[in-house]
């Protein structure tokens, strides 16, 4: 059964989007997403001050089957990143929406959000890709 959180915004590339507090936002890749890739190996992260852009790259997972694109569900910069992952990036398996977090972006747009679909959308979108 996948997991889907009621808080989170997602995008169709299964990236999601936490609000914090005013423009800045958390970005992870969903439960759906990482029980796809398998059991992942590294985390390649934009850096702190980068600028991300809607539905770019901003960074690479590599699994034991793949390596996969992240795309950016929101632009904006980057203002923290999840350093823990470098030595332990299966925290995104084990814990995709809390410890397994990626990256926090100061939105420069937060008309945005409202692209993304939330947990019944989602919910529906994973479905009947699995069909």
């Amino acid at each position: 059964m996948t997991k889907v959180t009621a808080n989170l915004r997602y995008s169709k590339e299964h990236e999601w989007v936490l609000q914090l507090s005013g423009n800045r936002v958390r970005i992870g890749i969903s439960h759906y997403a990482q029980k796809q890739l398998g059991d992942i190996v590294f985390v390649e992260n934009p850096a702190v001050g980068d600028e991300v852009t809607v539905n770019e790259s901003m960074g690479t997972v590599e699994s034991v089957k793949a390596v996969s694109e992240i795309y950016a569900p929101v632009s904006g910069m980057v203002v923290n990143i999840n350093e823990g992952l470098d030595d332990a990036p299966e925290t995104i398996n084990e814990d995709p929406y809390e410890a397994g977090w990626l990256v926090e972006v100061e939105m420069s747009n937060l008309e945005e959000l409202d692209s993304l679909l939330n947990e019944d959308e989602y919910q529906t979108f994973i479905d009947e890709g699995e069909e």
